[in-house]
């Protein structure tokens, strides 16, 4: 993902913490959250964008309250500035849950800011490809069968201890220096990989069930029912790299990559190109020249564009896609209004699955 600016950011959001609270509260202006209101009872989560709210909204139900930071398919998050009412909003969260890798780094800022101590929920974290998680798969089952037969030893003492105290010192700093600066090679678009998404729901009834105990059963329940839901976008991703293993798809932009990958496509894009549209910056000559010329070698047989990011390289991709008739296809990066993750994530796999099939 590109640098988003940190430095930039950080300034906005130190302006932010410099105004008094009064000035704060009597902020008048569009929310940027999903809702306008205090929350009667329940818990309160807050997500950075969309895609995380519904999520937490179906694993919580009618026990929690959810805000979403950015909420608007027009809205890009790479290059969103977050408002005073944001600030407020994460001060008054119990459970934050964000992307990270570098990709919503404003959350970060807000909740130092605000001085928010609510449990956060990192989503990159839980991906196969994150930095430190090599063996993810292995882990995940072993922390599994220590949750359920051993939350005594090892686990009790090492886990739970450490997550309670060093929610402060060390887990904070790794917070804000490690998790969530942009990490070379790693792409941060980890809601559009289906079984990462299921490890965060995971997370999100396990967090919510320690925040109010009494409705854990219902946070697990909630949660496994997404997971099932997960495991029918997995069948669906299956089919279509039975039906079109090893085909060759250029994706102007990383959005889409996890979703390509898990349907058995290759992803021919040069990542300079890619890299390049998803910073804002122009393509190199000789890196456009180099992909006009694997979209008019006919090799390629779907071009994937990103609704919320584009330029004039990208236009020039879509006009040579179109002219050698291949079939080009647009995912956004927040949800659709009026969807669900699990409808938005199969309407995007049926529309990669179409487009291979013309």
């Amino acid at each position: 993902m590109a640098d988003m600016a940190p430095n930039r950011r950080s300034l906005t959001l130190l302006g932010l913490a410099a105004a008094s609270v009064l000035a704060l509260a009597g902020c008048a202006g569009t929310p940027q959250a999903a809702g306008d209101t205090e929350p009667e009872a329940g818990l309160t989560v807050v997500a950075s964008t969309n895609v995380y709210g519904q999520i937490a909204e179906q694993i919580g139900g009618d026990l929690v309250e959810v805000t979403s930071i950015i909420t608007s398919e027009s809205q890009d998050p790479h290059s969103f500035e977050p408002s005073a009412r944001d600030q407020l909003t994460v001060a008054d969260a119990d459970l934050i849950i964000e992307n990270g890798g570098g990709y919503d780094a404003y959350v970060d800022a807000l909740i130092k800011s605000s001085g928010s101590e609510a449990h956060v929920i990192t989503a990159a974290e839980y991906s196969h490809d994150w930095p430190e998680n090599a063996g993810h798969e292995e882990e995940h089952a072993d922390e599994h069968a220590d949750e359920t037969d051993a939350a005594t030893d090892e686990h009790a003492d090492e886990t739970h201890a450490d997550e309670t105290d060093a929610a402060t010192d060390e887990h904070a700093d790794e917070h804000a220096e490690e998790g969530h600066e942009h990490i070379e090679g790693f792409n941060e678009h980890v809601w559009y990989d289906p079984h990462t998404m299921a490890y965060v729901a995971e997370a999100i009834a396990e967090e919510l069930g320690e925040l109010s105990p009494d409705d854990a059963e219902t946070f697990t329940a909630n949660a496994e029912a997404f997971v099932g839901e997960i495991e029918g976008l997995e069948d669906s991703l299956a089919e279509i790299g039975s039906a079109h293993e090893g085909e060759h798809v250029f994706v102007t932009e990383p959005v889409p990559g996890y979703l390509v990958r898990e349907a058995d496509l290759e992803n021919v894009t040069p990542e300079a190109f890619s890299e390049a549209v998803e910073e804002g910056q122009d393509v190199a000559p000789a890196t456009l020249l180099e992909s006009l010329g694997l979209i008019e070698s006919g090799e390629v047989s779907v071009v994937i564009t990103n609704t919320q990011t584009g330029g004039a390289e990208t236009t020039q991709i879509v006009d040579a896609a179109e002219a050698a008739g291949i079939p080009v296809i647009a995912f956004s990066e927040t949800l659709p209004e009026g969807q669900t993750y699990i409808s938005w994530m199969q309407e995007n796999i049926e529309a990669l699955s179409a487009a291979l099939d013309e």
